[in-house]
């Protein structure tokens, strides 16, 4: 029964292995030669200047690319858990925005059914229209302030279009003005 995804997985698992496997067989070469050019900088500096002071040389030259490596491996780090953390809230936005658009458009059907639903509720609903029949600019006036806080597509929301947005050149618009 599951002898079909143990298989997949093992399928995955050896792919992945494989990949990683070539990559370090580039890498090797050149580790390899970083380790023959840091004998000969130590060869260097001992003819320079002796063995004691080439090899606190060589140590301390050593120690601060470490140094250097780790800040820059620390902050590509912080700045992938903060672009991490601004796409998890700009994706709750957007799911909360959803939901609310989603609840806001069922919102009057259901109460309309609510209230069709109750004793006299189809009364009530025939005075409610009588009243908003009288007071339609207001009404009118409602929708449209309803329509200016509706929430758009394009609000707030991280776009995944492989087209990148287009800026106007300077000789197409000219172009544009001339016509």
């Amino acid at each position: 029964m599951f002898a079909g995804l143990v298989n997949q997985a093992k399928a995955a698992v050896s792919s992945l292995v494989l990949n990683y496997l070539a990559r370090v067989s580039v890498a090797i070469p050149f580790v390899v030669a970083l380790g023959f050019a840091l004998a000969a900088m130590t060869l260097m500096l001992v003819e320079r200047f002796g063995h004691v002071a080439a090899y606190w040389i060589m140590a301390g030259g050593l120690a601060a690319i470490g140094l250097i490596a780790a800040c820059a491996v620390s902050a590509k780090e912080h700045e992938g858990e903060r672009e991490e953390q601004k796409a998890e809230a700009a994706n709750a936005q957007q799911v909360m925005s959803d939901a609310t658009a989603q609840a806001i458009a069922q919102a009057p059907l259901a109460m309309l059914g609510a209230l069709f639903a109750t004793p006299g509720g189809t009364a009530t609903a025939l005075k409610a229209a009588g009243v908003v029949g009288r007071n339609w600019p207001l009404a009118l006036l409602l929708v449209m302030i309803g329509v200016l806080f509706w929430p758009a597509e394009g609000d707030g929301a991280i776009t995944d279009s492989a087209e990148p947005a287009r800026q106007p050149d300077a000789e197409s618009t000219i172009e544009k003005e001339l016509r």
